[in-house]
């Protein structure tokens, strides 16, 4: 008779205004029986994120020769070591993003939808996929989605030909009239996470008391460590020092903050003076919430559209936006292609993140699709085709990488949507004005 102690997948440690998830453990994992049953079984480990990108790309440096990764083009070159779970997809469009602006690239990625041209608050566009995820697959777990950015963002106003702010500055909307805020400072996203609670003050005075959250739980650490085993041990040991490590890098941040002059005015005061450093904590605090099962969806805005970012440490230190209207200079491309390739480099070190972290039967990528994209495919005639998109992740779910999937006629990018949405456990016949799924993403027996 196999015996082994079972824990419940919401186990939590819990302290003062604290409750932090654990990962999948061993102990989740009911003896003698099939993994198809349990929460290991890949239908129960299905997390979606959505990356975006501002401003398109240079096709030129982005786009692969033939189908397959075998060899990178420069723009790509960063993803090498985790190539053979990508698939790049050329030539879709976003119809609806159409006049050609700033606002709707951002505003349809995610929706395909329309967005209603108004300068006042009766904005309206459609519900995004990410939101549509989270009401399916993220009901059960602590938050249903997060939306993360990186920038500071106006939400009155007018921002580009005639459109609110709000459709340049919400990726996501839960309704075709309610957009919803990201948070682009690390520290509010870590308290949403593993959480404290009450005022900005109270939680400042409660920081101010201990030197880690975990402080808060050391006695429930040791009752969970004392009832799993050696292997679950090393487990929650490696997960809760990875929260440590970014609470430290946090803490840092905002010791430092009033040393460090702000480097644009969209910056939040007391991130990371870095925007590679921000960036990577913004992408270690998704890891850990997928690794916790705190959210199964995430939707991130690495930067904003018409962002006048400058990229010295890339040797870029002209402002993103007007780099990209580059009237085919081939200086202004070059630089452009930096930029693409400095941003796919952070979301190749993320993805190498998710590959190293075990997780059932294989690993936190494995459990997890992630798309990688913009809006605008040519910012310089800000036109919405031929869009630069990745897929990545995915293998427990037949995901084929290694590919580049270029449709022989412009395919709506509702399609991509529609094909990941079924693929997470969201049946849809139709989904904006998709005209059907990418079946050759992933293995047909798997479909």
């Amino acid at each position: 008779m196999m015996k082994r102690i079972s824990i419940s997948r919401r186990t939590m440690l819990r302290g003062t205004g604290t409750a932090i998830a654990l990962p999948l453990l061993d102990a989740m994992i009911p003896a003698m029986t099939a993994s198809a049953a349990t929460v290991a079984a890949p239908e129960n480990l299905k997390r979606i994120g959505y990356i975006y990108i501002p401003m398109g790309y240079n096709p030129a440096n982005w786009t692969p020769q033939d189908e397959t990764l075998d060899e990178l083009p420069p723009s790509l070159q960063p993803l090498e070591s985790v190539k053979n779970q990508v698939t790049v997809i050329s030539n879709t469009d976003l119809k609806n993003a159409y006049p050609g602006s700033h606002a709707t690239s951002n505003s349809t990625f995610l929706s395909a939808a329309r967005a209603k041209r108004t300068e006042s608050s009766d904005y309206r566009s459609g519900t995004t996929v990410d939101q549509i995820a989270g009401r399916q697959i993220g009901r059960d777990s602590q938050l249903p989605s997060l939306e993360l950015s990186m920038d500071l963002l106006s939400t009155v106003g007018q921002c580009d030909n005639g459109y609110a702010c709000v459709y340049q500055n919400s990726l996501s909307w839960s309704s075709p009239t309610q957009p919803l805020p990201s948070e682009a400072h690390p520290r509010l996203v870590f308290e949403s996470l593993f959480g404290e609670g009450g005022t900005p003050e109270q939680m400042q005075a409660a920081r101010q008391k201990r030197a880690s959250l975990l402080d808060l739980v050391t006695t429930e650490i040791k009752r969970i460590k004392n009832r799993v085993g050696a292997a679950d041990r090393n487990k929650i040991d490696g997960y809760l020092d990875s929260i440590r490590e970014v609470e430290r890098r946090i803490q840092l941040a905002e010791s430092n903050a009033a040393d460090n002059p702000l480097p644009d005015l969209d910056r939040p005061v007391g991130v990371p003076a870095s925007y590679a450093e921000h960036a990577k904590l913004m992408f270690d605090l998704q890891l850990l919430a997928f690794q916790g099962d705190i959210t199964r969806v995430v939707s991130f805005q690495l930067a904003r559209e018409a962002s006048t970012r400058t990229y010295p440490e890339i040797g870029v230190p002209d402002p993103h936006h007007p780099v990209t209207h580059h009237g085919n200079d081939p200086e202004k491309l070059e630089k452009v292609a930096k930029i693409n390739r400095f941003h796919v480099s952070l979301f190749a070190d993320f993805l190498k993140r998710m590959a190293e972290t075990p997780e059932g039967n294989g690993t936190l990528l494995d459990h997890s699709l992630y798309m990688y994209g913009s809006g605008m495919g040519d910012p310089d005639a800000h036109d919405h085709t031929n869009l630069p998109i990745l897929v990545a992740g995915g293998a427990a779910g037949g995901m084929q990488g290694g590919r580049h999937i270029k449709f022989t006629e412009t395919t709506p990018l509702s399609n991509v949507h529609l094909t990941l949405l079924n693929k997470v456990g969201v049946p849809l016949e139709t989904f904006a004005d998709s005209t059907g799924t990418v079946d050759d993403l992933f293995d047909p027996v798997t479909l």
